[in-house]
This record gives C-alpha cells, sequence and structure tokens, in this order.
C-alpha cells in the first residue's frame, strides 16, 4: 500500500510540500520569542522610521526568517492542490502548534535534576531551568493570538489567490502569488499584534500589558514593510519552486491538477 502511495507523484509532491510547510510554521513559532534587530545584523545603524511622531526600526521577532517559506508553500499549495489542500493543512498545522505548547507547558513544570538547573552557568546561564521556561513559555495570549492570526492569514491567502486567479488565468504567477501575500499578511500582521497586545489584555483586565493603538499600528507597519519586501524578493523562488514541481509531475500532469484545483 505505502509503496503505491509513495509512486503517485502528485501524492509525493504533497508529502514534500506538507512536510515543509508544516515544520516551517511549527519552528517559526518557537523561535520566534527571540526579538532581532535587522539592522544591527547587517552592521547598520536603526533606520529610525517616523511613524505617529516616533521613531521605529526593524526589530522583529526570528519567526520572520521562516514565515516566507511558509507564505511560498502556501501559494505552490493552492496552486495545485487547491482550497482544500491549503486549509487542511492550515488546520492540521495549528493543532500540532497547539499540541506542541501544550507539551511544552507540561515539561516546563516537571521538577529539574539538580546538576540540570547550574548545568551552564560557565556559559553564563545561572539557572537553566529558568531559562528553559522562559524560551518555550510564551504566553497564552500570545500562542492565541498568533495561531489566530495565521489561520485567519491563511484562509484570506487562499481566497484572494484564487480571486486573482480567476482575472489572470494560468499566466502571472507574481502576481497572485505576491498579491495574495501582500493581503493576507497585512491582516496577519495586525490581527496578531491587535489581539495580543491591546484585545486580550484588555479582556483580561491587564491594562497595564495593554499597548496603545498607535503603537500596535506603527509596529504591524514596521513588520508589513519587512513581508512586503521580502515578497517581492523571493518571486524568483515561486518561480524556481514552479520549475521543479512542473519538470517532475510533466506538462500534462501539472495543467490538470492546476484546473482541478480551480474547481475544487
Amino acid at each position: 500500500m505505502i509503496t503505491n502511495i509513495l509512486k503517485d507523484k502528485p501524492t509525493r509532491v504533497f508529502i514534500i510540500l506538507a512536510g515543509i510547510f508544516v515544520a516551517n510554521a511549527l519552528i517559526a513559532e518557537i523561535i520566534g520569542v527571540k526579538i532581532f534587530s535587522l539592522e544591527a545584523t547587517f552592521g547598520m545603524s536603526p533606520v529610525n522610521i517616523m511613524i505617529f511622531g516616533d521613531a521605529y526600526s526593524f526589530n522583529m521577532t526570528a519567526g520572520v526568517l521562516l514565515w516566507p517559506v511558509v507564505f511560498i508553500m502556501t501559494d505552490i499549495i493552492n496552486e495545485y492542490y487547491g482550497v482544500k489542500g491549503v486549509r487542511f493543512l492550515s488546520y492540521l498545522t495549528a493543532a500540532l502548534i497547539a499540541f506542541a505548547f501544550i507539551v511544552f507547558y507540561i515539561a516546563i513544570r516537571l521538577d529539574p535534576a539538580a546538576f540540570f538547573v547550574t548545568s551552564k552557568v560557565e556559559a553564563g546561564v545561572p539557572d537553566m531551568d529558568k531559562a528553559y521556561g522562559q524560551i518555550l513559555g510564551q504566553g497564552s495570549m500570545i500562542i492565541i493570538a498568533s495561531l489566530t492570526a495565521f489561520l485567519l492569514g491563511q484562509l484570506v491567502d487562499v481566497f484572494t489567490f484564487h480571486k486573482i486567479k480567476k482575472v489572470t488565468g494560468e499566466g502571472k504567477i507574481w502576481l497572485r502569488s505576491t498579491g495574495s501575500t501582500l493581503v493576507s499578511q497585512l491582516i496577519d500582521s495586525f490581527v496578531v499584534l491587535f489581539c495580543a497586545f491591546y484585545l486580550f489584555p484588555l479582556i483580561a483586565g491587564q491594562k497595564g500589558q495593554v499597548w496603545p493603538l498607535g503603537l500596535v499600528i506603527s509596529v504591524c507597519i514596521i513588520n508589513y514593510i519587512y513581508k512586503f519586501t521580502v515578497a517581492i524578493v523571493l518571486t524568483p523562488v515561486i518561480y524556481w519552486v514552479h520549475g521543479i514541481i512542473e519538470r517532475y509531475l510533466g506538462h500534462e500532469l501539472a495543467g490538470e491538477m492546476k484546473r482541478a484545483a480551480m474547481n475544487r
């Protein structure tokens, strides 16, 4: 049975794309706890973009390193497997991310071995157990906001992608891929920040953690400028991946799959 499944080229391609999609989304959520300076990484001074009278630089979560890969996989899967393929993987990925954080929650609360706590003192970490908890123990509000934004962004991406393709047909891959990403990530960027740092703390009565709405919008703009730029820069990669799949499947089979994807 498994031999027949793996011999089927469309199925094999879907498994590979799904694996890349899920792995990158999950890793992006985990590494997103780190905030890095894009300018300092490239040896540059902060750009200090003025938004609403305040200066902002490109200080972002490390998750932005991998989310572009997820965007590309979304569009590729959408192209060949349609709305149902993307939705299935989006729901599966969200469930696996939630499962991962539940496991992290349990692991953090296990009593540490005495030697583990002091095992990295020489490396500058006085309490390894606390460090472990801080890295893996992201706040529940951030996790819920991130999952909400991810699912909403994916659904918007699928909808926009197919609307553009109905107008452009098989041509202009760059337009539907980049266009759908730009629309979905505008929503994703705002939703995750608005929910995590404004709406949810407000509902929970944690007024001290509520960001001013202007700050939410400003940080959203900075994040979106980065995502907008990356989406444009990665356009050749989308064509490259399309080329690999077309050669592997054959133009006749690939064309048949794309037509079926539009009608699903």
